[in-house]
């Protein structure tokens, strides 16, 4: 894929010391950006790259295909309807296994 930078650059994974949502929280300003709308988060950073496992990028679009809300209040909103998307992406890479 011809990505806009490196996935694993600075404004990446950082050398694959940060994956999903971690690298995806790096593109907000919690302070100025809430409430932050899916549709112009997704239209300013769609294209970029994000590394969900030590083998996957998929772009930031790609994650939001599977994010069902559309507008987040603040970072814990963001946090929570982002990682349900990624796990009904199954770009989850952790599974939580219940005795």
């Amino acid at each position: 894929m011809d990505w806009p930078h490196d996935p694993d650059g600075d404004e990446g994974s950082e050398g694959r010391r940060k994956y999903g949502q971690a690298v995806l929280a790096k593109k907000i300003d919690e302070g100025e950006d809430f409430p932050l709308s899916q549709s112009e988060f997704v239209s300013e950073h769609g294209d970029e790259p994000i590394r969900i496992d030590y083998e996957t990028v998929v772009s930031v679009s790609e994650i939001f295909e599977h994010v069902d809300q559309a507008e987040f209040e603040d970072f814990p909103d963001f946090h929570k309807a982002v990682g349900a998307g990624l796990r009904e992406a199954d770009y989850w890479p952790y599974r939580l296994e219940h005795a």
